[in-house]
């Protein structure tokens, strides 16, 4: 194989079961604000206290500060999320709307840096998993530049006129979303090879999918499916296990395909973007960009906001 290996029947059943695990429990928590609270702030409450002290603890899959700053960062962005969607006090606020991005921005920030980082190592491992840098790190590095460049719209986030009252970002539309894909699933290819398939290719295939059956609220998803991963890779030291044996190849050339499609997607919708802005004379850091799009229209109607 030439981006993973170690494929065989109980990994490929474990890999179908746990995206469908994560697409459901996606979709009932964004359904019921109670579930949601259950689910993101008092089930992680007990875990803190209860089990994670064991099962994330020195010598596991999840023992290292990292795993656990992922699962409480993408907690802190759920939990941000709800506080907008179902506070009305908050969602009132001019600047609630600055919380989505902000929290979106710093977590691309964080993975261009240890792109960066990654690059000077060579074959290093660390807890388990085997650094390989090269070229592909700045190529991928360069790639986050123009994904955060090619942000618009923030400002435009609502909450949707439905029952669930999902967070929506209109102008976040299915192109920037695949840009973002093909980032994330590289940057996690380059520094945690091991387990790129379950923390990178899983993780985005739920949110991308989630976002087909509720349009608009692709943050949303992706905040919740790395949140419920993030509990389950601290709760179990799932690399232990055969089942979840899918494995980096750790091939050079694979590294740089991926680095390579990702510039080559964030730089074509960054400077889409920018042509759109000529085109309109709109300002995206105020206004949505897409507002002509086909797809934008469907986030509206979809969620109840076309006016």
């Amino acid at each position: 194989m030439f981006f993973f290996e170690n494929y065989s029947l109980p990994s490929v059943l474990a890999l179908i079961g746990l995206l469908v695990l994560l697409l459901l429990v996606n979709e009932f928590t964004r359904r019921s604000k109670i579930a949601a609270i259950l689910c993101y702030i008092i089930l992680p409450v007990l875990l803190s206290i209860f089990l994670w002290p064991k099962s994330a603890g020195a010598g596991t899959s999840g023992g290292y500060w990292f795993a656990w700053v992922k699962t409480y960062s993408a907690l802190a962005g759920v939990i941000g999320f709800m506080a907008i969607r179902y506070i009305k006090r908050i969602r009132e606020n001019k600047y609630a709307v600055y919380f989505p991005a902000a929290i979106l921005i710093i977590n691309i920030i964080e993975a261009i840096f240890r792109d960066i980082e990654v690059y000077s190592m060579n074959g290093n491992i660390e807890n388990g998993i085997v650094m390989l840098g090269g070229t592909w790190n700045i190529i991928n590095a360069v790639a986050g530049i123009f994904l955060v460049l090619s942000m618009t719209g923030w400002a435009g986030i609502k909450i949707a006129n439905t029952k669930s009252q999902d967070m929506i970002w209109p102008d976040q539309l299915w192109f920037w979303i695949i840009a973002y894909d093909l980032w994330n699933i590289s940057y996690c290819y380059n520094c945690i090879s091991n387990r790129a398939m379950y923390a990178g290719v899983l993780i985005i295939a739920a949110c991308s999918i989630a976002e087909i059956f509720k349009r608009g609220a692709w943050l949303q998803h992706r905040a919740m499916t790395l949140a419920l991963w993030g509990m389950f890779s601290l709760s179990l030291d799932y690399a232990k296990y055969p089942a979840f044996g899918i494995t980096s190849t750790h091939n050079p050339k694979a590294l740089l395909t991926l680095s390579i499609l990702s510039l080559i997607a964030n730089l074509a919708v960054f400077l889409y973007g920018v042509c759109k802005m000529v085109k309109t004379k709109r300002n995206p850091l105020k206004q949505d960009l897409y507002t002509d799009l086909n797809s934008y229209k469907k986030n509206l109607a979809a969620n109840g906001l076309a006016h």
